[in-house]
């Protein structure tokens, strides 16, 4: 089967900081309805901002450099290139990019890789899909190569996978150690995603998918209190989420936490120590940090 997509039309430009991004995405989502245009804002590791938006019909190009000017500058507005991406089958071409990623002993690949695992490592299958997590971002690996690190010494029993995307982390930990793993997110899609990967990968009765915003559900207290918290979501979210989270920790707890930049850490590392856990690792991949800490106190 195949899933070719139309022509989409796209104009990508990049501003420096990230209120006047999210200025622009405002702007351009007030003005373009839904199913018109899809905008989104992504910082780099250097610290600006690419801002695309992609179109389902040839846009107006004057009005969208009007409006970016408005929003952001004549440079910004000056700085849009228009473009067409082409039809194609987008399943096909992702699944042909995605090769087999290793972190220790987990090897994070698609159903076309599966039988060039070694016997000796935990093989987690995972398709292309709408959630985030396929263990090609540095983020997701950067997790796996801690929760490798951190078993090879240990044995939680309460694992918890806050923001699970694809389920990556959850089924990782659930191979690696035959117990139970929670694991929420915000997204009821990823969710549905996250579980039928659970399923797919031999997992699906130790891995317990639930939607959940932050730690509101009444789950969280009836598996807590949690021996490891796995978190790869994003820098601003994981700070707020610092106090709720410490309330849900067994004591000595460890935490793993990721999805931020580089210069972003220290941030989130102070927000954590406050609330009693300090920093063991500190992995940096492609721009991105992952942290190991340790509830103390």
């Amino acid at each position: 089967m195949t899933y070719t997509t139309p022509p989409t039309h796209r104009a990508g430009f990049a501003i420096g900081d990230e209120s006047t991004a999210k200025r622009v995405v405002d702007v351009l989502t007030e003005i373009f309805f839904e199913g018109q245009a899809a905008i989104a804002a992504f910082e780099r590791p250097e610290g600006r901002w690419d801002v695309t938006a992609y179109f389902a019909d040839p846009p107006d190009q004057v009005l969208v450099r009007e409006l970016v000017a408005n929003a952001a500058g004549a440079e910004a507005a000056g700085g849009i290139v228009f473009d067409t991406v082409e039809a194609r089958d987008w399943v096909k071409a992702t699944l042909e990019d995605l090769v087999p990623v290793p972190a220790g002993r987990f090897v994070v690949h698609g159903q076309h890789d599966r039988d060039r695992i070694a016997p000796n490592k935990l093989g987690i299958e995972i398709e292309a899909a709408l959630a985030f997590g396929t263990g090609h971002h540095g983020t997701t690996r950067g997790c796996l190569l801690l929760l490798d690190h951190v078993l090879k010494a240990w044995r939680p029993r309460r694992v918890l996978d806050l923001g699970t995307g694809t389920g990556v982390l959850a089924i990782a930990a659930a191979k690696a150690l035959q117990e139970g793993v929670l694991a929420s997110d915000i997204d009821p899609l990823s969710v549905v995603v996250a579980r039928e990967n659970a399923r797919a990968n031999r997992t699906g009765h130790l891995v317990q998918m639930i939607h959940a915003t932050g730690f509101a559900a009444p789950e969280f207290a009836q598996r807590g209190p949690f021996d490891l918290v796995l978190a790869n979501i994003l820098a601003n979210p994981l700070r707020q989420l610092a106090t709720p989270m410490a309330r849900h920790l067994a004591p000595s707890a460890l935490v793993i936490l990721s999805g931020l930049l580089t210069h972003q850490a220290p941030a989130v590392i102070a927000a954590y120590r406050a609330r009693g856990l300090v920093p063991l690792r500190h992995l940096r991949i492609d721009g991105w940090s992952s942290l190991l800490l340790r509830r103390v106190k």
